[in-house]
């Protein structure tokens, strides 16, 4: 049988993706990272080419902090060098060649890394997976959300969960601990669980005992405020969630004092009111109350204050009904005179 031979009768307007990047770094990456990456590929080598910032999100549907965090990612990744002016503003991007190939290449030659000379910041820099440990890690923890949440995951749904792990790195027992939280307090929204993911972040939660320990903390407080007002079968709205951690963790209150707080604002106005137990918490917040003996203190304080000013009024009504009194008194030598007169 003959050997065929092909022959190309057509010009191909094609943008050509290496392997490298499809084996090696794909995977690891966010969804919405890859979907950056293959646009400036496009554009690389098309002369005619004048993007921005904004014309990456508005193509793609993204955020301008989006964009941005993909070209961090990128940058750490080794496969995208962010050119800046002196003011630290962007001003051009330049695309390398995967790490693999750069092992392969020749020294010196236009493959090798970037020069040190160029700063990345620390935290942007990717955390180095290994590349089946991560697939196997990532694959169980799809399985472990879909079992959470109920339902098959989507495309969005995976590309978030690897966005924790490849970018927020964030380890698998935190994601999966992340998951079954929300899930518990009643939230499988994916957009919830990525803000929560957000928080935890900028709160430096990096295991699973620190996550314990602010859930933990979140949950006591939030039970003893609904509870106390007797608010059941739903969490705390956004305002009243700002005034529980106003109350335990910029004033510092404990439990106790807050649902004695609480317990007195029923007493007042019989209904649960987030503003009224803020005016008391800030009011023992000014008096430097630590323990609910330092609101025994205030109170019997108070009490002395109101008798001592009822016993000062009581001097006060006694002169005042005397000099009455004597007003009215009458001249007893006077009128005997008067009559004596009219005789």
């Amino acid at each position: 049988m003959k050997t065929l031979t092909l022959k190309n009768k057509f010009q191909t307007n094609a943008t050509l993706l290496p392997n490298d990047f499809i084996d090696h770094y794909m995977a690891d990456a966010n969804g919405e990272f890859v979907k950056v990456y293959l646009f400036l590929l496009r554009h690389l080598d098309d002369p005619c080419s004048s993007i921005t910032i904004s014309t990456i999100a508005d193509c793609l549907n993204n955020t301008e902090k989006d964009i941005l965090r993909a070209f961090r990612y990128w940058e750490s990744a080794g496969l995208l060098t962010v050119v800046r002016d002196s003011d630290d503003k962007i001003t051009g991007l330049e695309l390398r060649r995967t790490s693999f190939s750069r092992k392969e290449s020749a020294p010196g030659s236009a493959a090798e890394a970037p020069e040190s000379g160029h700063a990345v910041s620390s935290e942007n820099k990717a955390v180095p997976l290994d590349a089946f440990r991560a697939q196997k890690e990532l694959k169980s923890l799809f399985f472990i959300a879909e079992q959470y949440l109920g339902k098959t995951l989507t495309r969005t749904d995976v590309d978030t969960i690897t966005y924790f792990y490849g970018t927020l790195h964030m380890s698998a027992d935190l994601i999966e601990y992340l998951i079954e939280t929300c899930v518990e307090n009643g939230h499988k929204s994916m957009h919830y669980i990525q803000k929560v993911a957000f928080s935890w972040t900028e709160e430096g939660i990096r295991t699973v005992s620190q996550a314990k320990e602010q859930s933990m903390l979140y949950s006591r407080s939030c039970y003893t405020v609904l509870n106390a007002f007797g608010i059941k079968n739903r969490g705390p709205a956004a305002s009243e969630l700002t005034y529980i951690k106003k109350w335990s963790e910029e004033y510092g209150f404990s439990s106790e004092i807050i649902q004695e707080a609480c317990r007195r604002t029923i007493s007042a106005t019989h209904q649960p009111s987030f503003e009224y137990a803020d005016t008391i918490l800030s009011r023992w917040h000014q008096n430097g109350v630590k323990h609910l003996a330092d609101i025994t203190a205030l109170d019997d304080a108070y009490q002395k204050e109101k008798s001592a000013g009822r016993t000062a009024s009581r001097p006060r009504a006694s002169v005042k009904n005397m000099n009455n009194f004597e007003r009215r008194s009458y001249d007893m030598d006077a009128l005997e005179e008067q009559l004596l007169n009219s005789n």
